[in-house]
């Protein structure tokens, strides 16, 4: 497995896989032909189908602003590596010089053979063997990804914190219409003002719920996040983090040591499985977020390396067969209420796994696995084109 780095990134939403990995790409081919005539940019399949809603067009413009380039939409035709597929056709002296395929395989990664290219970092490739290793060397998961990522880890992962509190700040003082045409209202701000007048558990889900508005709001303005594995599941980490901190249950200490947990689990579903929503539907981007918040509040309030696997498999499993669906292939309908649910979803899988002894009979790993499996069999129609489910109905009204 690779460097759970990759599974935390920093860039502009709403979408890892159709605006951060289309303009990585394009900076890869900016920088490898700099005396590039022009550019093509074709975008096949799925980028195709939903881009100008992700902002996949603007994504590219804004990476591309110094070169004259074109953009070229096929949304009936598929290369076959995966379902994100891109061709750079680049011109000069009047001829085309080269042509670059790129695949954009989720989390905001790109491929040029359409699956993830890994570094070898971790030995092991299941959370049964990292269990058994961690018990056989008496530690915890998270010194465990200290132990074999490189040393500015703990660093990277501050920065990650940072930015994650900064996303939730911002969306909390914003109010207005999010951009699109659907007329979607920013909530977060109302939520938040409405938790101070609340009291009890009501109070206490307005908050989380406050939370995880604010980053997926501030995402589906096309603004800083940080992928949590993906654009449009990063609201739900964060929420459950900052609601911990502020109700003085976790320091900043506690928290950077459970994204380096959460970023494990994240990083075991990306590696046996996949975080696209292209590939595998929602449960790869919102039931892997809510499994990485799990896991990583299971650890925070105490649980012991069985409950945070439970609490990471319950989060999953519960996700299973989620389909992507976007309204007009937008990262707001129902994707930002999708982050509310999952982050209040995650919070009861850490309760009830903390109120168990840990032993299940599914294990984290099965899922993982029925994930992947569920998520090829799901037809194609839900599987973010923006063809299905609530995107086809609200294509008829």
């Amino acid at each position: 497995m690779d460097t759970i780095k990759k599974i935390f990134k920093t860039g502009y939403g709403p979408s890892s896989s159709h605006t951060m990995g289309p303009a990585f790409a394009s900076q890869i081919v900016k920088q490898n032909y700099p005396d590039a005539e022009k550019i093509e940019v074709i975008l096949y399949g799925t980028l195709a189908l939903t881009g100008k809603g992700h902002m996949t067009d603007r994504a590219i413009e804004r990476t591309l602003k110094d070169i004259p380039h074109k953009i070229i939409w096929e949304p009936e035709k598929n290369l076959p590596a995966h379902p994100n597929g891109m061709e750079f056709v680049i011109y000069k002296g009047g001829k085309i010089i080269k042509k670059e395929i790129f695949y954009s395989v989720g989390g905001g990664e790109i491929s040029k053979t359409g699956k993830p290219e890994e570094a070898k970092i971790y030995p092991h490739k299941s959370m049964e063997e990292i269990i058994q290793f961690c018990r056989k060397n008496e530690i915890k998961l998270w010194e465990y990804v200290f132990m074999h990522e490189e040393k500015d880890i703990k660093n990277y992962l501050k920065k990650v914190w940072k930015t994650m509190q900064e996303v939730i700040e911002r969306g909390l003082n914003k109010e207005g219409i999010l951009p699109g045409g659907l007329g979607v209202r920013r909530k977060a701000h109302e939520y938040y003002q409405k938790a101070k007048l609340a009291g009890g558990a009501f109070k206490e889900r307005l908050l989380l719920s406050a939370f995880a508005l604010a980053v997926a709001e501030e995402n589906a303005s096309g603004e800083i996040v940080v992928t949590a594995p993906t654009c449009g599941s990063s609201g739900i980490l964060p929420a459950v983090l900052y609601y911990l901190k502020t109700k003085d249950m976790a320091n900043d200490e506690n928290i950077v040591k459970a994204l380096a947990t959460a970023g494990l689990i994240g990083n075991l579903v990306k590696y046996n499985a996949s975080i696209s929503g292209a590939e595998v539907g929602c449960q790869g981007e919102v039931g892997t977020a809510c499994s990485m918040a799990a896991g990583a509040m299971t650890q925070i309030l105490g649980g012991n390396i069985y409950q945070i696997e439970y609490a990471a498999e319950m989060a999953l499993e519960h996700h299973l067969g989620l389909t992507c669906d976007p309204v007009k292939g937008m990262v707001q309908i129902p994707c930002i209420e999708r982050n509310v649910f999952a982050a209040n979803r995650a919070v009861d899988c850490a309760n009830y796994a903390l109120f168990s002894d840990g032993k299940h009979l599914i294990s984290f790993d099965k899922v993982v696995k029925v994930m992947k499996k569920t998520g090829h069999d799901l037809p194609y129609l839900y599987k973010e084109t923006a063809k299905g489910g609530l995107a086809e109905e609200y294509e008829k009204t």
